[in-house]
């Protein structure tokens, strides 16, 4: 992989380059959303708990008890209850991450004549603060919806809870852009990570001409990179869905909220949906960018 990456490419305009990067990184994203968006659901519906256990019925004591409860009592297709606003978003989002990762490392060369770790880790950053403006709206209603525990059937529609978003609290930090912080910093200091660990590793890692090593190689790669930056920014994440769920009126800025959930719940309160965003991201992580350097290679064979 390492000689891969150290093989000169023959120059492509910045449209063609562009036309690139955005192919890879929309198709990543499509396919990872599609196939991880129920582990999505159920971190979501963890964070949102703030009753203890026993004081209700509908209380979700891990991965599989969620996924149990809502099949008994919101139906199969409620574990995709949310989806529409990341299928709309999830092309453009990941194609900008990608995309201006790929500006952003240019930029933070630091006058090297190859990118360092620091470089993929900064590009990584940017990227995940860019990607942030990016997908908080849709965020606020993705919450939403799948913080609503009604049968599918009897469920709002992803257009009905975006007019009432809209009608109550317009386009500002109170109404679409609520938590717009929170997903700043749990963009960024995700993508920081995940970059950086990710081509940090792999164009350490010596070329493999079997295709199945090379492949299980990258995939090992983008699951430890998903994992551990999910367990970096799990706090800022919990903070963004109590923000934006249905009680986000008692939270009042990120760490403030930070604050309130470590003071009330504890410690581990900030770690809630863990295991089943690892689950996510992990694999999801995996996905994604084996997904894009698949299809980025499929792409300049294309277009060359």
């Amino acid at each position: 992989m390492a000689n891969k990456e150290a093989q000169p490419s023959k120059k492509r305009s910045w449209a063609k380059e562009a036309a690139i990067q955005i192919g890879s990184g929309g198709s990543a994203g499509f396919v990872e959303v599609c196939i991880m968006h129920p582990m999505d659901l159920v971190k979501t519906r963890l964070q949102l708990q703030v009753k203890t256990k026993g004081s209700d019925p509908t209380y979700y004591t891990g991965i599989g008890d969620c996924l149990k409860k809502m099949y008994r009592n919101e139906g199969f297709f409620s574990y995709w209850k949310g989806i529409v606003p990341p299928i709309l978003v999830e092309t453009p989002k990941r194609a900008v991450k990608f995309f201006t990762f790929e500006q952003y490392k240019q930029l933070f060369l630091f006058g090297a004549s190859a990118p360092t770790p620091l470089t993929f880790s900064c590009a990584g950053l940017c990227a995940g603060f860019t990607e942030g403006f990016l997908v908080n709206p849709f965020e606020v209603i993705k919450v939403q919806l799948q913080s609503n525990r009604k049968h599918v059937k009897d469920s709002p529609s992803t257009m009905a809870i975006t007019k009432e978003i809209i009608r109550k609290h317009g386009f500002g930090l109170n109404g679409l852009n609520k938590g717009l912080t929170a997903t700043l910093l749990r963009n960024g200091i995700f993508n920081g990570f995940y970059f950086g660990f990710y081509h940090s590793v792999k164009s350490s890692v010596p070329s493999n001409p079997n295709s199945t090593y090379e492949f299980l190689t990258k995939v090992a790669i983008g699951f430890c990179s998903g994992s551990f930056a999910s367990c970096l920014n799990i706090p800022f994440d919990v903070a963004k869905s109590r923000i934006q769920g249905p009680e986000g009126h008692k939270y009042k800025g990120t760490l403030r909220t930070i604050a309130i959930v470590y003071k009330a719940e504890g410690f581990r309160a900030l770690y809630k949906g863990l295991v089943p965003k690892v689950v996510r991201l992990g694999p999801g992580g995996a996905i994604m960018l084996v997904v894009y350097d698949y299809m980025h290679e499929y792409l300049v064979s294309v277009l060359n």
